[in-house]
């Protein structure tokens, strides 16, 4: 074979399946293995007062996960001890009436005479989407950068009563904090704001001056719940008609039934931007306290608020578990397209559910 013909033979290529190297062994996947929830570590760190902490916990219990659920739950019943050591104080009011301001204030003295704050500020959230703003922080900005204080807003997630349904057990977790002071500033859309006068001490109505036909536009059933009213904005050329408003607020509190055994509601004028009125609610709040302690009134309410919170926790693991048996969900929408067609009432339905 001449040199020419050597240079274009072509060798035969290597017929084995691989590259000539050997063999790795095939990894298995596998899951890794989550790690023990540490149930000390997290309630040292809620007890010794660590907002990251204290964060987390809250986040447990909201949550729609099981096990994060039932690692809440446990949590919190380490930490019951700890709690029912602060003045839980309600605060609801319309739209524009400075609910935030208010408690930026209020809390911001609170902090100075060596009190520490928790503020759970309920936002609302969309019929639509489901979703929440949740920008209370930023609306109390300067008491949200405060080390004494704690804010944690949260949606109302379709719970009626301007108050979410995981508040109850995130006031335990703030009284196990070390937080003695807990003010619940409740959505502001009216009369159906009632759910928060069953979880808290004493219950305040914000409301405004020349707003035009202020006692009409506040019907009787929210002031029968309030143990306060707070005429807020009562500053500049507004401070007279604040007074004003405050003395027929006191008129009609006479004609109406007390809050509050052995506490007659009062009514203040207060400002948030000028700081007038501040100190004296919070005077009104000591002696609310002493004299509800003195009657025994608080406890037996406190008491009250625990039995009706118990009951309405059966109704809602009750609601969870009917629609959670797939079976039952598949039944209820093949009645409601009976009742829809006008093959069944709506009783006839219900009872064929529940036989």
């Amino acid at each position: 074979m001449d040199r020419e013909s050597r240079t274009r033979r072509v060798m035969e290529g290597v017929k084995a399946a691989h590259d000539g190297m050997m063999a790795s062994p095939r990894k298995r996947f596998k899951k890794p293995q989550d790690n023990p929830f540490d149930y000390n570590n997290m309630a040292e760190g809620v007890r010794s007062g660590s907002r990251l902490h204290l964060g987390k916990a809250i986040t447990l219990l909201e949550s729609s996960n099981l096990e994060h659920k039932k690692h809440g739950q446990e949590l919190l019943n380490r930490l019951l001890p700890h709690t029912g050591n602060s003045i839980r104080i309600g605060i609801t009011g319309v739209p524009g009436a400075g609910k935030s301001t208010f408690i930026e204030t209020f809390g911001e003295m609170l902090t100075s005479l060596g009190h520490r704050v928790a503020v759970l500020a309920i936002d609302p959230s969309s019929s639509i989407t489901g979703g929440s703003i949740l920008g209370d922080k930023t609306r109390m900005e300067s008491l949200a950068r405060n080390p004494k204080a704690f804010i944690r807003p949260s949606p109302t997630a379709g719970t009626l009563g301007g108050v979410h349904k995981k508040t109850r057990e995130t006031m335990l977790l703030c009284e196990a904090a070390g937080y003695d002071v807990i003010l619940v500033e409740t959505v502001g859309v009216g009369q159906s704001e009632t759910l928060v006068r069953g979880m808290v001490d004493i219950f305040m109505l914000l409301v405004l001056t020349g707003a035009g036909d202020e006692l009409q536009g506040m019907k009787k059933g929210i002031l029968e719940l309030a143990d306060a009213i707070v005429v807020h904005k009562a500053d500049s050329h507004n401070a007279e008609l604040a007074k004003k408003t405050v003395r027929e607020y006191k008129q009609i509190l006479h004609f109406l039934q007390r809050a509050t055994e052995g506490w007659k509601t009062q009514a203040l004028p207060a400002s948030s931007l000028e700081g007038t009125g501040i100190s004296e609610i919070w005077d009104m709040v000591k002696d609310f306290e002493s004299t509800v302690k003195g009657s025994g009134y608080w406890k037996k309410r406190r008491q009250n608020q625990t039995k009706d919170w118990f009951n309405s926790m059966i109704t809602d693991e009750l609601l969870s578990r009917f629609y959670g048996d797939a079976e039952r969900r598949k039944q209820v929408g093949t009645l409601e397209q009976k009742v829809l067609q006008d093959q069944l009432t709506v009783a006839q339905a219900i009872a064929e559910l529940f036989e």
